[in-house]
């Protein structure tokens, strides 16, 4: 069987890789968060990722593994979801050839380390059978040959890693694994004339998702083995190894974060889950102000209520520049007026750290004036400089806003602006419209 060239390798160190926005909290970037709990992989594990289709249930031009969501396509979404897994050596994406290039590019701009691409076949099992068999082209190490291969959709991009150890394993030891879903209708036989013939108990069936995984020797005797027919007209990788390997698949529910990204709304939906996941928390500098210190206790109550957690830091040096690689949003509080020098150094920090190389951080300048009215001329510079720094950022994937915000006379106007921020604030994190950036809001 002939295997089709493989045009992108690339095996450069994870270090300083930003981590997955639902690990950011509890992983550091780059690593598995299970190398902490112990539920380590001890054997080779890679990945093929078939990312062919013309998308055309979406009504778009671009097929939606490649369609832009937050600065970045839906399938670096989906690598990423693997990259971060310490136990998973590679990723090979398998696109039509007239895609390779646009592939290549997605792999240097956002860095993914992982990633081999593989050119597609005509039909989805040819397209998988091309990375299957990729992965064990001759010349290759013994080494890199994995154990375990994982078939995952490209348009899926909340696969979570505790389900994937579970495929692993359970692929390993059985040969084969994959994941299932119950049925949210009822699925009917149609006669010719267009009537119903009967229906199907739902309880009985399950739905066939993603991910699955094979021991590899088991889906490369599969493929070696399968007719012209299968490799036309099947979709069910599961089916072939029973079919030609006699192997029974161990099939396990998979949460219900597994949904596929098909239609045209699906692409708003994991918008709006990677925003959600984002926007989780927020980190304010005070500067060690006492006025700042004030203000930040007041707002940690007043983000609690909705639902962020707030984090508060008199800096972001020495200890204090872990929030850098754990946090996604920065409230800076200032009290000098037209002062944008600390903002800066927030946004220099950022870039050091290729913060947000993956997705868009955020930085509030919220401004404590004095009881005075600014100038309207003061005003003006202010809001100049502010959109010539937000207009700068905005090109590095940072998005900068401003609040303004008059020092309050007692604590029940403290509580009251309090509100007033928190909601303007967590708004401005939840939404990252970076159509808004360089905006000096009035609180």
């Amino acid at each position: 069987m002939e295997v089709s060239p493989v045009y992108v390798l690339s095996n450069d160190s994870e270090q300083d890789r930003p981590p997955h926005p639902r690990g950011f909290l509890t992983g550091e970037a780059g690593k598995s968060d299970h190398l902490k709990a112990g539920l380590c992989v001890d054997f080779p594990v890679s990945v093929v990722l078939p990312a062919g289709g013309t998308g055309e249930r979406t009504g778009l031009q671009t097929p939606k593994q490649f369609c832009p969501f937050l600065g970045r396509p839906l399938i670096s979404y989906t690598i990423e979801s693997f990259e971060r897994v310490s136990w998973v050596q590679t990723v090979v994406v398998v696109v039509a050839k007239e895609n390779i290039a646009l592939m290549m590019g997605i792999v240097q701009r956002f860095q993914h380390k992982k990633v081999r691409v593989v050119p597609g076949g005509s039909t989805r099992h040819r397209s998988i059978c091309n990375g299957v068999m990729a992965l064990g082209e001759e010349g290759r190490p013994v080494a890199d040959k994995p154990k375990v291969v994982i078939i995952h959709d490209a348009v899926r991009p909340f696969v979570d890693e505790d389900f994937l150890h579970k495929i692993v394993v359970a692929a390993k030891e059985q040969g084969a694994a994959g994941a299932i879903r119950p049925l949210v209708s009822t699925v009917i036989a149609t006669t010719s004339e267009g009537y119903l013939d009967h229906s199907l108990e739902r309880a009985k069936y399950r739905a066939s998702e993603m991910p699955q995984g094979f021991r590899y020797d088991v889906i490369c005797q599969a493929y070696h083995k399968c007719t012209e027919s299968d490799f036309e007209f099947g979709t069910e990788c599961l089916h072939l190894v029973l079919q030609y390997c006699g192997t029974n698949a161990k099939l396990i529910d998979g949460p219900p974060t597994l949904w596929k990204v098909t239609y045209k709304r699906d692409l708003a939906a994991a918008e709006s889950i990677i925003k959600e996941t984002l926007s989780l928390s927020a980190c304010l500098i005070t500067g060690g102000v006492e006025v700042g210190v004030t203000l930040a206790n007041v707002l940690q109550k007043a983000f609690g209520a909705l639902d962020m957690e707030l984090k508060i830091t008199p800096d972001l040096m020495g200890d204090n520049a872990r929030y850098l690689l754990k946090d996604w949003n920065f409230i800076k509080v200032s009290v000098n007026p037209f002062c944008l020098s600390e903002v800066e150094a927030i946004l220099v920090a950022l870039e050091a750290k290729n913060r947000a190389l993956l997705n868009p951080a955020v930085i509030i300048w919220m401004h404590l004036s004095g009881t005075e009215e600014p100038s309207t001329s003061r005003r003006a510079a202010e809001s100049a400089a502010l959109i010539g720094l937000a207009s700068t950022a905005k090109l590095q994937n940072i998005l900068i806003y401003g609040i303004r915000l008059h020092q309050p006379e007692d604590t029940e106007q403290w509580e009251r602006s309090a509100s007033r921020v928190a909601e303007i604030a967590s708004a401005l994190i939840r939404d990252r419209n970076p159509a808004l950036v360089g905006q000096l809001l009035q609180a």
